[in-house]
């Protein structure tokens, strides 16, 4: 095909006539679009093919060869020539749509396509879609209504969070950690604070590990609270988002009464906890204590046999037990599908081997399963705490060592060894061993771990957290292929993905 610069090099007709295509748009000229399409046709008509041959129409009706690009070069294209060029055309055109038809999706989605799948679209649902539970982006390759593949995109959401704890004193990074999952911040302060209280070899006393399981239950129900109400919000339930937000208020009632704060208490410190429970608490905590079990109750008689919600969750997003412990996932998710594994039983901490409580497992691993599992867990929760409550010990809330914990107020007053410690603490930060630390916890959404690694400095040289949700996003697309697009938001919501962990 000739160029755009071949075609203004061809040969112009002495009267000064342009071809078709310089004539729509030139203003200057003085007869009408009616009568300059005649004469072109007029001088061209000893060269122009037959109205049968296939040309593209001037203005005036008649074939003119300035609509094709070919036919301002040098030499005037014969009716032979037109015809050959035009096969050639439709050759090119057979082979794209032959091309067009064996595109391989699977270059950025891992989907597999064949020729025969022709209909796949590929969308974006995000980065802002409103069931993502937070900004998350799902590239989702659909057939009709049918999921064929979905890649979760993150990183809309990241805050650089560890490396920032990385740049403070160990005890001034609890306040970073603790913005993570920001639905479970005395998870995130909780193993942050055991991975260096074990590099430190501090031992935690009685009254404030007891206290620690306390806060860390009633942060699962809180926790599991929002998830109950946003995942029915997402299949309609609208009604359950105001009962469930209602418990959710209680809760943040009395994280506010003993540490000061709703969200983000920094009750959690290295070596206890900040300060023993005011009074009053115990009584407040103790009417949360018997008013929960019927709170739980309503929620089943509204949800448990509510023939949408069957509909919804029964049977979809359905993965096997062997293909979550392969891809890592750990918490409901895995125990949804019969498998008792959680590390307040394997691996106890925090004085939890002191409480008698069971493990909820599913059976089938669906979505109904995760949604029961998780009903049965805030009711395990509460048991839990109330044992913690009745035998709740005597004694300190942090450890006596003043190279560690800040010395009591009234000490500073009275004591010149107290205010040096205070401000070596406050200035400088503790002085950590060196030495590398794990340590795993069973948070909401599973095995939340922290790693530490200390250089003997008073800043962590290493800060790591292993974020549940991460983890059990790789195992969405599994439990979402083959489903539909309403059946994989109802999945999402029931994965509980928080992205602030995840985007860390």
């Amino acid at each position: 095909m000739s160029s755009d610069d071949d075609k203004r090099d061809g040969p112009v007709p002495e009267d000064g006539s342009a071809a078709s295509a310089d004539r729509e748009h030139d203003s200057d000229a003085s007869t009408t679009e009616r009568e300059r399409g005649a004469r072109v046709a007029d001088e061209t008509s000893a060269t122009t093919p037959s109205a049968s041959t296939p040309g593209q129409p001037d203005e005036g009706g008649g074939r003119s060869t300035s609509a094709d690009p070919e036919g301002a070069s040098t030499g005037a294209p014969t009716a032979t020539a037109l015809k050959e060029r035009e096969e050639d055309w439709e050759t090119i055109a057979k082979r794209y749509r032959a091309d067009e038809a064996t595109i391989d999706f699977s270059s950025q989605l891992g989907a597999v396509a064949t020729q025969d799948e022709t209909e796949l679209l590929t969308i974006n649902m995000g980065p802002h879609h409103p069931a993502t539970h937070g900004v998350l982006r799902l590239l989702t390759t659909l057939e009709g209504e049918v999921i064929r593949d979905v890649k979760p995109i993150i990183g809309y959401l990241h805050t650089g969070i560890e490396k920032t704890a990385e740049d403070k004193a160990y005890w001034k990074a609890i306040p970073v950690v603790e913005r993570m999952d920001y639905l479970a911040y005395y998870f995130n302060a909780m193993a942050y604070c055991g991975a260096v209280e074990d590099l430190l070899g501090v031992e935690v006393p009685k009254r404030a590990q007891y206290l620690r399981v306390i806060h860390l239950e009633l942060n699962r129900i809180m926790s599991h609270l929002v998830w109950l109400g946003t995942t029915m919000l997402d299949l309609g339930a609208i009604s359950i988002l105001w009962y469930a937000f209602r418990e959710r208020e209680t809760v943040l009632d009395l994280f506010e009464y003993s540490s000061g704060q709703r969200m983000h208490t920094r009750y959690f410190q290295i070596g206890g906890v900040a300060d023993d429970i005011p009074a009053g608490w115990a009584d407040k905590l103790q009417r949360f204590l018997d008013e929960m079990p019927t709170r739980l109750d309503q929620y089943e008689a509204m949800l448990s046999k509510n023939e949408i919600i069957l509909q919804r969750l029964k049977d979809v997003g359905v993965l096997d037990a062997e293909s979550l412990q392969a891809w890592g996932v750990s918490g409901p998710l895995l125990r949804a599908a019969g498998v008792p594994w959680d590390l307040r039983k394997a691996q106890p901490y925090s004085s939890y081997d002191d409480f008698d409580f069971k493990i909820p497992v599913g059976t089938v691993g669906d979505n109904y399963d995760r949604y029961a599992v998780r009903i049965a867990e805030m009711r395990e929760s509460v048991k839990i705490i109330q044992q913690a409550l009745d035998g709740l010990p005597e004694g300190p809330v942090i450890t006596g060592d003043r190279k560690v914990a800040l010395p009591p107020r009234h000490e500073l007053a009275t004591s010149m060894e107290a205010l040096i410690h205070h401000f070596k603490l406050v200035t400088e930060g503790m002085r950590v061993p060196e030495g590398e630390s794990y340590y795993p916890i069973e948070g909401p959404r599973g095995e939340l771990g922290c790693f530490v690694r200390s250089d003997g400095s008073s800043k962590p040289a290493r800060v790591h957290m292993r974020d549940p949700s991460f983890v059990n996003l790789q195992a969405f697309g599994d439990m979402a292929r083959g489903e539909y697009i309403a059946d994989m938001i109802a999945t999402l919501a029931c994965l509980d993905p928080l992205l602030g962990g995840i985007d860390r």
